[in-house]
């Protein structure tokens, strides 16, 4: 495949890395902050992966979307417009894979966290709150990932209906609530955790990355399928898609 990397942070950096050692692909171009991008800017490319911020992002999709090339987004903290970009990607016939982590691991620990809240759903003595760590140059707080894992909890655990992101002084936090903590430290690449507390046991799940190489290649990977699915079924996907066509296979 020829990439189009949009962004050349540390994540654009990475995947650059693991397409170069793949054998297989090659970065076509790399855009970023002082770059045009328009739709013109993807021609002759295959797939773009954009690893940017939000601001970014919400200002370029509609060039990138209207290209006909497939996005993969890894750009995290633009959920809430998720509604319109799905529209546009829609209108356009176009085709986008967006995941706020696309590390197999976090991906195992969705599923093994959607497992679990379902479980202790009908026992009242279990609580369960979440919490992620990462490094003080992260931007968006709590993680994509965090509200991914909360999204989950939230479909599999009827008890919790809303998340609460921060705590007022003098404000209890109520039942129905999942909290969500958010730590900024140093150099970390992610640490994010469901704390699952009764008062006679806890029990912990817990995902660490250890460097961002399996972001990069989980990137890489998904947009192999990306391209494959865009030629008979453009739309818009996710990493359950991924994973549901993987095991399915």
């Amino acid at each position: 495949m020829k990439i189009t990397l949009v962004g050349n942070g540390r994540m654009g950096r990475q995947i650059a890395d693991v397409v170069a050692a793949s054998g297989t692909h090659f970065i076509d171009r790399v855009l970023d902050v002082n770059d045009t991008i328009d739709a013109g800017a993807f021609e002759g490319t295959d797939v773009i992966i954009d690893f940017t911020v939000r601001s970014a992002f919400l200002a370029n999709y509609p060039a990138l979307v209207a290209s006909g090339v497939p996005v993969v987004v890894g750009t995290t903290g633009w959920d809430d417009a998720v509604p319109q970009v799905r529209e546009r990607v829609a209108a356009e016939g176009s085709s986008m894979f967006y995941s706020a982590n696309y590390s197999l691991g976090v991906n195992i620990f969705f599923r093994t966290l959607r497992e679990a809240a379902r479980l202790i759903a009908p026992f009242e003595q279990f609580d369960i709150a979440l919490s992620e760590q990462h490094h003080t140059g992260k931007a968006d707080f709590p993680s994509g990932t965090a509200i991914k894992a909360a999204e989950e909890i939230l479909k599999s655990n009827p008890r919790k209906c809303k998340v609460v992101r921060e705590l007022e002084d003098g404000r209890k936090l109520q039942s129905d609530e999942l909290q969500v903590a958010s730590i900024r430290l140093g150099s970390v690449f992610g640490v994010h955790s469901a704390l699952i507390d009764s008062e006679s046991d806890t029990i912990e799940l817990t995902h660490t990355a250890k460097n961002r190489t399996g972001f990069a290649s989980g990137a890489v990977r998904a947009a192999e399928w990306l391209v494959q699915r865009h030629a008979t079924s453009p739309g818009f996907y996710t990493m359950d898609d991924f994973l549901n066509d993987l095991f399915s296979a």
